[in-house]
């Protein structure tokens, strides 16, 4: 297994977290705890008996956003599974933005939740409620992993892509100095500037001989 399919099966793992998480959160009642009781987005515990809340427009909301949330990672995680199974099907960044959209859903729901118990002083959030911020990372993760994106290490057995193409890249009519036989005398171009361009490396034992040996010249135009 490559890198990349170890990145989207961790992804996927973490889609299953998080869309677990946000269903148990939305599922209890332990959102806020207060005197005499606790509650949750839809029901309110007294004295250990549980009622309905009455409609409250920023509850209905948070609600809302945490049902969609769920929705949203279950959809991510059935296409995370798939990826996984088919090779073929490459579905990527769908999956990303899936998760992604789950993460929003679930920020706006939580945000509007501490907006409406914010202000009330003998109110403490409960283990519900961190629970639906935990899986606000694990849905951001799940996205990023679950693409595989950024990792370019499952190239094919071979020469590199990139000196691949320099190899096959044409001859610019550059004057060939680097090589181990008599230079060859390159004509002069009207108008350039010669240059000598000495060696800065000693020359082989086949070179060392005065017959042999030369400077490399240069044209600058």
């Amino acid at each position: 297994m490559g890198v990349k399919r170890s990145l989207q099966s961790g992804g996927t793992t973490l889609g299953f977290l998080a869309n677990f998480f946000i269903i148990l959160s939305s599922a209890s009642n332990y959102w806020i705890r207060y005197s005499g009781g606790h509650s949750g987005l839809w029901q309110e515990c007294n004295e250990g008996v549980c009622s309905n809340i009455p409609c409250d427009s920023r509850l209905m909301v948070t609600g809302g956003c945490m049902v969609l949330a769920a929705g949203c990672g279950f959809v991510g995680f059935v296409m995370g599974l798939r990826i996984l199974c088919n090779e073929g099907y490459s579905r990527g960044q769908t999956t990303c933005s899936v998760f992604f959209i789950s993460g929003l859903l679930l920020l706006i729901a939580l945000t509007v939740y501490t907006v409406k118990n914010a202000w009330k002083d003998d109110v403490f959030y409960s283990w519900s409620y961190f629970l639906g911020w935990l899986a606000l990372p694990f849905c951001i993760l799940a996205g990023n992993m679950g693409s595989g994106r950024g990792w370019r290490g499952d190239f094919p057995e071979g020469p590199s892509p990139l000196l691949a193409e320099t190899s096959q890249l044409p001859s610019q009519g550059l004057p060939n100095t680097l090589h181990s036989g008599p230079l060859e005398p390159q004509t002069p171009v009207p108008g350039a500037l010669l240059v000598i361009c000495p060696r800065t490396h000693p020359a082989p034992p086949a070179l060392r001989s005065p017959s042999r040996q030369a400077s490399a010249f240069c044209w600058r135009t």
